[in-house]
């Protein structure tokens, strides 16, 4: 069994609780392995960087993904928790960003892909579509010492399937916007209260565009504990809920 250097089991403590002893283990190895792949990210490529590409038992390691229990959601939360006390200086507002991504996925069993604009070959004047399964990430907005620059480092993502998908299944589709709104409310549960005394919860304000976050900083509510929702999605106001708005992208 391969074992890992002290200094990453120390960084990686905090996640033990939300596995198995079992599965922690196989955890451990395929998160070291996807950082190291070169090219995408599955677990064939992470068991070969790690030297586990001839492993008797390797079905194992799928089985993190397939069938172990676990929540992703609370996953995300320690994550969130993880960058805040790394990143975050002492009384500045948590400033979140929410886009969504495709992630092309071909195959039968991919029964949530649809047909989507594709952003990356997409320009103003050509339209590109490509297959696959389209995610709604928030990421913390967050300026790296060493990159002198804002980075966006995402810790939550949903699943944002098609209209038809959902109509396959008789279910209610979410529009993009709908799912952003709930993500930012998940986000907002999740944020401490003020002084960690419970004096006063924390408060969620919503920038749509770019050029309104400058705007929503310069609030005299930033001495609360405070997220700023950064939607680059074209919604109506941030007081009434998404359902009632105009989509801003089809499914």
């Amino acid at each position: 069994m391969r074992t890992l250097l002290p200094k990453m089991v120390q960084v990686l403590a905090p996640f033990a609780p939300l596995f198995s002893k079992r599965i922690w283990r196989h955890a451990q190895l395929l998160l070291c392995g996807a950082i190291l792949a070169p090219g995408r990210r599955t677990v064939s490529s992470a068991l070969r960087a790690m030297g586990l590409d001839q492993h008797k038992r390797f079905h194992r390691y799928h089985r993190v993904l397939s069938r172990a229990r676990w929540s992703s959601r609370e996953v995300a939360r320690v994550l969130l928790g993880l960058l805040v006390g790394s990143f975050l200086p002492e009384g500045e507002p948590l400033v979140v960003g929410i886009d969504e991504t495709l992630e092309r996925r071909y195959g039968k069993k991919i029964a949530a892909r649809g047909i989507y604009r594709d952003p990356v070959r997409s320009t103003h004047e050509t339209f590109v579509k490509s297959s696959g399964l389209r995610w709604v990430c928030v990421m913390l907005l967050m300026e790296v010492p060493w990159a002198s620059r804002v980075w966006a480092l995402p810790f939550l993502s949903a699943l944002a399937p098609s209209e038809r998908y959902a109509a396959r299944r008789g279910r209610r589709h979410k529009k993009i916007t709908e799912w952003a709104w709930q993500l930012l409310l998940q986000v907002r549960r999740w944020l401490p209260t003020a002084g960690d005394r419970g004096r006063r919860r924390s408060r969620l304000r919503i920038a749509q565009t770019a050029r309104e976050l400058p705007q929503v900083l310069q609030s005299d509510h930033l001495h609360y504990p405070l997220a700023l929702g950064l939607c680059p999605l074209r919604a109506g106001s941030a007081t009434t809920p998404p359902s009632d708005r105009e989509a801003a992208h089809k499914g």
